[in-house]
C-alpha cells in the first residue's frame, strides 16, 4: 500500500511500517484479504492487491471480509481523486458488504472527510504515539519520519481486540457513541453525517476464499 506523496516532483511510495502490518494482521485474526491500493514494494503481503497507478483500487471491487488501506495523502490529479475518495469507500465496504477496515491516514480533524466519513461513522481510532511515524520510502527504511501526525481509523466490530492491540502504540478511542448523532450541528447548523450508520451486513465468512 502506497501513500503515493510526491516530494520536489520525484515520486516515491511511503508504505507502512511493518510493526504496524503486524498490529493489523492482529486485529483481523491474521489474514488481510485485500489491499486496494499497494505497490510493488508493499510489505503488507493480502491475499489480494490492487497496485497503483496500473490499478485503480478505487474502481475495483472491495467486497472482501478485511481491508486494509494506506491510501494516496495527496491528488491523483489525472484521476481527480483525493483522500476524501479513499475514506468514503472504506465507510462504504463497512457499511455495504460488512468488511473489517482499517486505514493509516493523516490526522485531520477539521476536514470534511473526517467529518463524513470518521466522525460518527467510523468505530474506533488510534491516535499513533509516533511522533514523526517512519514509513519505508520506496521500500527501505527512509529515516526520516513523516511531516504529518497519523491515526488508524477502524470500521469494524472487534473494538475491545483493536484496543488492546493499538493501545501500545497510542491513544485509543472508541467512537460507537457517536453513530447516527448529528456531530458539529452547533457549528453548521445542519447535519454532516453521510451514513446513517444501520447495522453492518452480516457476511458468511466459512469457505470463503479472497477473489483475484
Amino acid at each position: 500500500m502506497t501513500a503515493g506523496r510526491s516530494i520536489n516532483s520525484i515520486r516515491q511510495t511511503w508504505c507502512t511500517p511493518p510493526k504496524y502490518v503486524r498490529a493489523v494482521r492482529k486485529v483481523f485474526g491474521g489474514t488481510i484479504a485485500l489491499d486496494p491500493c499497494s505497490d510493488p514494494q508493499s510489505v503488507v503481503g493480502a491475499e489480494v492487491e490492487y497496485q497503483l497507478p496500473h490499478c485503480d483500487g478505487l474502481r475495483s471491487s472491495w467486497d472482501y471480509p478485511t481491508i486494509y488501506v494506506n491510501p494516496p495523502y495527496g491528488a491523483d490529479r489525472q484521476r481527480g481523486t483525493t483522500i476524501k475518495d479513499w475514506l468514503r469507500r472504506c465507510a462504504r465496504a463497512r457499511e455495504e458488504n460488512g468488511s473489517e477496515v482499517l486505514a493509516l491516514v493523516p490526522v485531520a480533524t477539521n476536514t470534511k472527510h473526517w467529518k463524513d466519513y470518521v466522525f460518527g461513522v467510523a468505530d474506533a481510532i488510534a491516535f499513533l504515539y509516533d511522533t514523526r511515524l517512519k514509513f519505508l520510502v520506496n521500500g527501505t527504511d527512509g529515516g526520516k519520519g513523516a511531516p504529518m501526525s497519523c491515526a488508524m481509523i477502524y470500521w469494524g466490530e472487534h473494538i475491545e481486540r483493536f484496543e488492546d492491540i493499538f493501545l501500545p502504540f497510542g491513544a485509543v478511542v472508541d467512537l460507537r457513541r457517536l453513530h447516527g448523532k448529528a456531530v458539529g450541528m452547533a457549528h453548521d447548523g445542519a447535519q454532516s453525517l453521510l451514513f446513517p450508520h444501520p447495522p453492518p451486513k452480516t457476511r458468511k465468512l466459512s469457505g470463503r476464499r479472497a477473489r483475484r
